[in-house]
């Protein structure tokens, strides 16, 4: 059960298919971690922290691996994101199991937060 205010996935970018199984498999081969399929996204929970390979290739593909926090209320961590000082890098979009938004901090660095599909 993700945990509030916790850091909750960490997404590593391959949006090439090639370098998607590349990575895919390093990680299976180097680490032993085992993949759930989620269409372009594979995470896995092996690593000791859930860590995902984003195979998403549109504009919302990050550059370097990104960190991504669970929060119970997603609107309310965007405010307060924004109110923080935060930059919104992309809103808040779907996804399967949930929705989430991309932000950068003060310092230039990409998180993300996201929270499970409203009901």
């Amino acid at each position: 059960m993700p945990t509030h205010n916790h850091i909750d996935l960490i997404e590593f970018p391959a949006a090439d298919p090639a370098t998607l199984a590349a990575a895919r498999a390093f990680y299976e081969d180097a680490f032993g971690w085992s993949f759930t399929d989620y269409g372009e996204y594979y995470d896995t929970a092996d690593s000791g922290v859930v860590a995902g390979i984003n195979g998403i290739a549109d504009e919302r593909q990050q550059r370097m691996p990104l960190t991504v926090i669970y929060v119970a209320d997603l609107d309310a961590a965007r405010a307060a994101v924004a109110a923080s000082g935060g930059t919104i890098v992309h809103e808040i979009y779907g996804f399967p199991g949930g929705r989430r938004f991309h932000f950068a901090d003060p310092a230039g660095n990409e998180l993300a937060v996201w929270s499970e599909a409203a009901s």
